[in-house]
């Protein structure tokens, strides 16, 4: 299928996504979820949507848990709003790459001060 209509569908669901979670959720288990990024298969059957909660390791599991159970709702929803023959299945995935990037951009951080240059100095 053409990589432009994938790509559109993808932000589409996106979207729709970010605004459920911001407005239509009552499930108190979901935090403070961000919608980072859909990747849709290109026959549009399933979406790998991935999702940045802030919190601590026990919000994101619940958080991830509440998102599993409201799948159903969440795809009922997305065909609601977009013209889809099929609503892909939803596959929530948590993006580690935010928390990645604080974790190096911390360490650049440390690198650069003076004791920072001091530890190397002496390694």
């Amino acid at each position: 299928m053409n990589k432009t209509r994938t790509n559109r569908v993808g932000e589409e669901i996106k979207k729709e996504l970010s605004l459920l979670l911001q407005r239509g959720m009552k499930d108190p288990r979901i935090g403070f979820v961000t919608v980072t990024g859909v990747e849709v298969t290109s026959d549009l059957q399933q979406a790998k949507v991935y999702i940045s909660v802030f919190g601590s390791a026990e919000q994101r599991s619940d958080s991830l848990a509440g998102l599993q159970k409201a799948k159903g709702f969440l795809r009922t929803e997305i065909g609601r709003r977009i013209k889809l023959r099929h609503v892909p299945d939803l596959v929530f995935k948590l993006d580690e790459s935010i928390d990645y990037g604080n974790k190096i951009e911390t360490i650049l951080r440390e690198i650069s001060t003076p004791e920072g240059d001091a530890k190397h100095e002496q390694e």
